[in-house]
């Protein structure tokens, strides 16, 4: 049950509950103030998971596995991945961001960060563990070619 509780998106589930809660709860009354914010945020939500999308795309196509904790069959290079290692997870944060934007929930703009960092700590610096230890060496040239983020 934990393995399935310990996911990628559960996390972005609670920070959304958070800056939901945040929203409705403690507001204080500010506001992004403009109508722009609305348009960013979709583009936001939508661009996020559209990169998702496509990184799920690529790594079914090199039938390797899209869970975290499990060893990849093979590394993917292609596609959105030679642009950044990490879409799957660029994507979650953007929605995490766009949501906000859209929700006009201001003082939940900390949550970004601090999401970044638990996605860091819980999946990406394991799941590239595995990788370096599994395909070496077109790992370290990966890494050196394509940042983790952005």
């Amino acid at each position: 049950m934990s393995k399935w509780i310990d996911l990628p998106p559960v996390w972005l589930a609670g920070f959304l509950g958070l800056v939901w809660w945040q929203k409705t709860s403690w507001s204080y009354g500010l506001s992004f103030g403009l109508g722009l914010f609305d348009l960013l945020g979709g583009l936001l939500v939508g661009g996020g998971i559209l990169l998702m999308a496509l990184a799920v795309y690529e790594m079914r196509n090199k039938r390797t596995t899209i869970m975290p904790h499990e060893t990849a069959q093979a590394l993917v290079t292609s596609g959105v991945f030679k642009r950044t290692r990490n879409p799957i997870y660029l994507g979650d944060a953007m929605v995490l961001s766009g949501l906000i934007l859209y929700w006009d929930a201001v003082l939940a703009l900390p949550l970004i960060p601090i999401f970044v960092w638990v996605i860091e700590k819980r999946f990406i610096e394991g799941e590239e563990k595995r990788l370096r230890g599994k395909f070496r060496r077109d790992f370290m040239a990966y890494e050196e070619k394509t940042r983790r983020w952005v």
